[in-house]
């Protein structure tokens, strides 16, 4: 990346821009996630045993001394460019997780991904149970070594919806595979993640959901989770928002990223020191082509992208925004836990 680190503006996300419901997140990580104190991990300490040992060989020869990353989303846009930035330079085997294997398998391909070091596997974020087998097949594919780069990267956005969508376990279809099904992949991943030398967790926001910034407070609706009575009330069918009001797409899904935003500080804070963890959320900028807008109408597709070039100045390749995330992933610079990665357009 030329401009390098200099050309990132970095800003811890000030929980004053959240609303008070936030305290509730931080209970509903203290109970999902794992409870780890500076000794716990002795309490799994066993001798080394055969199949321990079989492992790591196992594992020495797959990966050799490259770093194991973990991408939600890699069949297209922000994903894609991020995995081939990683497998350019050599050091990362990049496990790409997704929904269409098949069209997984065709991007591969066009992009010239080493197959020694691209393993596409899939997962569904609609259904909590596929995101417990991708865990249990990604385990049993890469043995003894723990992952590296866990990178949370893959969303949906449904904004003209004039209902909610349900998901397999009855949430509002943005929330669990935005934020939820993320969620449950991190606590099923941060104990592994915490046995690698330099481990990074990385959670992609949105200006959207940041209120303190013209695109997510100057833009109605605004990212609001209010006192998550939704969340309280189990936030299933019918219940579609956190904050408990009637659904809207929109703000769903810039609900969804101010979550993702909130959790990053909520790790950082229980979790970073006890692990080693850095865990950080990023907006690369704004995608106007990416295949995020897939459901926005034929009229805004067209002039999107010509708005933010023109007009606002926001406009930002899907190459030049896969560079930004592949250098908070990649750049010993951007280890720093408890960051919110942001560019000046």
């Amino acid at each position: 990346l030329n401009a390098g680190v200099a050309g990132i503006r970095t800003e811890a996300v000030m929980r004053s821009t959240y609303p008070a419901g936030a305290a509730l997140l931080v209970a509903l990580a203290a109970l999902a996630l794992p409870s780890i104190t500076g000794f716990k991990f002795m309490k799994n300490w066993k001798a080394p045993t055969l199949q321990n040992i079989r492992d790591q060989r196992v594992a020495a020869a797959k990966f050799g001394d490259k770093k194991l990353v973990v991408i939600t989303g890699t069949s297209s846009g922000l994903g894609r460019k991020t995995a081939g930035a990683l497998l350019r330079t050599g050091q990362y085997h990049v496990v790409g997780a997704v929904r269409d294997l098949d069209k997984m398998e065709v991007v591969a391909e066009m992009d010239e991904f080493d197959p020694e070091l691209f393993t596409p596997m899939h997962v569904e974020l609609n259904n909590f149970s596929s995101v417990h087998a991708f865990v249990e097949n990604l385990n049993d594919f890469k043995a003894a070594k723990p992952v590296d780069r866990l990178i949370c990267n893959a969303g949906v956005y449904q904004p003209s919806l004039p209902y909610a969508k349900w998901s397999v376990d009855g949430h509002e279809q943005q929330m669990q595979i935005n934020y939820l099904s993320h969620f449950l992949l991190i606590s099923k991943l941060i104990e592994d993640l915490a046995k690698a030398p330099d481990p990074r967790c990385i959670l992609v926001g949105s200006v959207t959901g940041n209120d303190n910034t013209v695109g997510g407070g100057g833009v109605y609706p605004i990212a609001d989770l209010k006192e998550l009575d939704g969340l309280k009330l189990g936030a299933k069918n019918p219940i579609s928002m956190f904050d408990g009001y009637n659904f809207d797409g929109a703000k769903a899904y810039k609900d969804s990223k101010l979550c993702l935003m909130m959790t990053s500080n909520t790790l950082h804070d229980k979790y970073h020191k006890q692990t080693g963890i850095a865990f950080s959320s990023i907006y690369p900028g704004c995608l106007a082509e990416s295949p995020l807008f897939r459901e926005k109408r034929p009229w805004f597709r067209k002039n999107f992208p010509i708005f933010m070039k023109y007009i606002t100045g926001g406009f930002v390749s899907e190459q030049e925004a896969g560079q930004r995330l592949f250098q908070v992933a990649h750049d010993p610079r951007c280890s720093k836990s408890g960051v919110y990665w942001s560019w000046n357009g």
